[in-house]
């Protein structure tokens, strides 16, 4: 019997399917538009996915690096409440689903599905793309305004990615107060800048006022020790390129770094990590200097050095979002 493929990987293959013949230069001037608008600090009030091409050129672009942000943070989380699987996930303003496809990799198995977009050109392909993974295979794509109107059915998970720049700030308030009284857990992302970490920092804020304890990545439910203005906290995640994906950025290299910032928040018993590495690690010769945020809450550099044996080993192997120190078995 073979072996499942993991969704990573399928995810990658039903994409370089599904773009097949697709033209570099058309998917380009897509791309340079969905840039303007992901980077953009203007909200729309309109999809910006509007047809086809936008979409693939997205699904190039975008949802490989969505991915694996989003699963990212789901790793994160899953690490604070190790007993939970959810058993029903809604994705608001999922696209072509690249959320869903990181729930199934860090939680196996089918569960009730719901993708909610208002762009039908993002759903029929992330519904195409889904035919690669058997655990969404029920899943329903379903058109909706992601917006002050939006009602939600109660969920065991909901993530919202890449969605609160679309939203004008009193939509972005409404929406994450109609994901609070839904969900049991949720999770958002947004881009690694300081725009987006300020949209997460506000979402974090309503999440815990309505009850919600804060499970990653930072180590407590307290007000977040970054001065606002100076720094912002944000991770980076390794994402593979395709050769269409290379063609389309214009880049040689096989993979890229994509920067991200998160919360995920749950209303469950939840034990998050005693410290979270908040900057990539500086290994120098016989130390590593890492920089965390901790429980106090607080940010402070620390050094491993070799006389701290095992910690010293782990120091070298940890990596920027990584919870400190490792568990032990």
């Amino acid at each position: 019997m073979n072996a499942p493929v993991p969704p990573a990987d399928a995810l990658r293959s039903r994409l370089a399917t599904l773009l097949d013949g697709l033209p570099p230069r058309q998917a380009a001037q897509a791309v340079d538009r969905l840039i303007a608008n992901y980077r953009g600090a203007t909200p729309t009030d309109a999809p910006i996915l509007r047809d086809r091409a936008d979409v693939a050129a997205y699904a190039a672009y975008r949802m490989p690096a969505t991915f694996e942000a989003v699963r990212a943070a789901l790793e994160a989380f899953a690490e604070a409440v190790p007993e939970w699987v959810p058993a029903s996930h809604v994705d608001v303003g999922g696209g072509t689903g690249a959320a869903t496809w990181a729930v199934t990799a860090t939680w196996p198995g089918e569960r009730g599905v719901t993708v909610l977009d208002w762009a039908e050109p993002a759903l029929a392909i992330g519904r195409d793309i889904a035919t690669a993974n058997p655990a969404l295979r029920n899943a329903h794509w379903q058109r909706a305004r992601i917006g002050s109107a939006l009602t939600l059915d109660p969920a065991d998970l909901v993530t919202v990615s890449y969605v609160l720049n679309e939203l004008t700030a009193p939509d972005r308030t409404t929406l994450i107060d109609t994901v609070a009284a839904a969900a049991q857990s949720v999770v958002i992302v947004e881009p690694g800048t300081p725009d987006g970490y300020t949209r997460v920092i506000e979402a974090r804020d309503r999440l815990i006022s309505a009850g919600f304890h804060i499970a990653a990545p930072c180590p407590h439910s307290a007000a977040c020790p970054i001065v606002p203005g100076t720094d912002w906290c944000h991770f980076s995640a390794r994402v593979s390129r395709s050769s269409l994906h290379r063609k389309i950025k214009g880049g040689s290299l096989a993979y890229e770094d994509e920067k991200f910032s998160y919360v995920a928040a749950t209303r469950l018993p939840v034990t998050p990590a005693p410290a979270r590495v908040v900057r990539k690690p500086q290994i120098r010769k016989g130390q590593v200097l890492l920089d965390l945020c901790e429980t106090e809450p607080s940010l402070r550099r620390t050094t491993v050095t070799k006389r701290h044996g095992d910690l010293y080993k782990a120091a070298r192997d940890a990596d920027w979002g990584d919870a400190w120190p490792p568990a032990t078995e």
